[in-house]
């Protein structure tokens, strides 16, 4: 069993920038790789960044690469989500996950055994 806690996230202006933190518990060796996933308001959950925990290899989705930046601390059992240059499109309950398994799809949340509570991202105009 693991636990996943975030912390972060809130109301901010387009264009601003919000900093993800998520520290997991429990049985963290079995950590292989811990990402975000976003889901808006009647849409499905959708995938937005990825680490390896060994390697630290990352993966962005295309509406994020250049934005938002993931990096992990694996003494802390901790991945933090940076983000950038925000947009009204980012809008969203952000979700951390992680996955005790390699898959070759890193980008299906299906494949994440453990979630955190989800934390709201609200962009103002």
């Amino acid at each position: 069993q693991v636990q996943l806690v975030e912390s972060g996230g809130g109301l901010v202006q387009a264009g601003g920038s919000l900093r993800f933190s998520c520290a997991a518990s429990g049985r963290t060796f079995s950590i292989v790789g811990m990402g975000w996933f976003r889901q808006a308001p009647g849409k499905e959950r959708e995938f937005v960044a990825v680490i390896n925990w060994s390697g630290g290899n990352t993966y962005y989705a295309d509406s994020v690469k250049g934005r938002f930046t993931i990096s992990r601390d694996n003494a802390k059992n901790t991945v933090y989500l940076q983000m950038n240059s925000l947009k009204p499109e980012d809008t969203a309950v952000y979700y951390c996950a992680a996955r005790n398994i390699n898959v070759y799809r890193y980008d299906n949340p299906v494949n994440y055994r453990y979630w955190g509570q989800g934390t709201q991202v609200t962009l103002s105009s």
